[in-house]
């Protein structure tokens, strides 16, 4: 999976390339599935989300999903309009959720609302549509796209938060809906270099969802997340050398029900990860299927 990002969180992280690119790169080169998080309503209009997504659905078909949320100002506001407050990015999205389906299901598509779509209607569409996710930091979040969603996908952090925003997901209306999860790791050769890259490199896991959501450039997350507290850092992101530590989070997270967790190693350096690591998250993975 991906996220699609105009903009990294810090300009150490060095990269951001175009994830539909990338995409298409991916999903022709391998046999696995993949599926990206965007917001759609500003950077993109819904019906170009829509006719990229039912391309590559068709291209590889069962093989790509695709998440819709709110949006971060990082990467949306470059369009210059004015960031809107959570509220209204929500009822957007609502808007753009809706053109979305309509365009996958063959639509001729008109709207003028939050967005505006005039005349719009898919031409190369696939037999079935891809599952179209909902992603959420916040039980609030989860529980208003229950409703809508074919499925949820948030990310790893204290327990507590993880298991509020499922219970919330499955009190809106999401019971029997597929539940993904991003987590973000770190394994490198003693526990306190894991802490250390996992503070350095993905510092910003440990702002408010309020921060990563309006905080505009590269250089103003650098500036919010150096005032974090490392154990805070720490709560989102799982740094540790013991691979056995690493596998047994993995178990916690299947126990909660999520039928797929994507693992994200914030490490430059992945030689550990593939190494150690991989073969025993494999395994757990074909154990789960059983």
């Amino acid at each position: 999976m991906c996220s699609d990002h105009f903009a990294p969180w810090s300009r150490s992280q060095g990269q951001s390339g175009h994830a539909w690119s990338w995409l298409g790169a991916a999903l022709q080169a391998t046999a696995l599935s993949f599926g990206t998080v965007c917001a759609p309503g500003q950077r993109y209009h819904p019906a170009i989300i829509a006719q990229a997504a039912a391309t590559l659905s068709e291209m590889h078909a069962g093989r790509f999903w695709v998440a819709l949320g709110s949006g971060e100002a990082l990467n949306e506001s470059i369009t210059g309009d004015p960031w809107p407050p959570k509220e209204a990015r929500q009822r957007r999205l609502r808007e753009c959720v809706d053109i979305v389906r309509a365009l996958w299901a063959g639509e001729t598509v008109s709207h003028d609302g939050l967005v505006r779509v005039k005349g719009a209607k898919l031409y190369s569409r696939p037999a079935q549509p891809p599952m179209l996710l909902a992603a959420a930091l916040s039980p609030e979040t989860a529980r208003w796209a229950a409703a809508w969603a074919d499925g949820l996908i948030t990310v790893n952090g204290p327990r507590d938060r993880m298991r509020a925003v499922v219970d919330a997901f499955h009190d809106g209306g999401g019971g029997g809906k597929p539940l993904y999860l991003q987590t973000a790791m770190c394994l490198a050769e003693t526990d306190a270099i894991s802490e250390q890259i996992a503070r350095d490199a993905w510092g910003q896991a440990g702002l408010s969802p309020a921060q990563l959501a309006d905080l505009e450039t590269p250089e103003a997350f650098e500036r919010a997340a150096a005032g974090v507290p490392h154990d805070r850092v720490l709560r989102s992101v799982r740094a540790s050398a013991d691979v056995e530590r690493h596998v047994a989070w993995l178990e916690q997270d299947l126990a909660m029900g999520f039928a797929r967790v994507y693992l994200h190693n914030v490490h430059t350096d992945s030689n550990r990860f593939f190494q150690l690591f991989a073969p025993r998250a494999l395994a757990l993975r074909a154990h789960a299927q059983r």
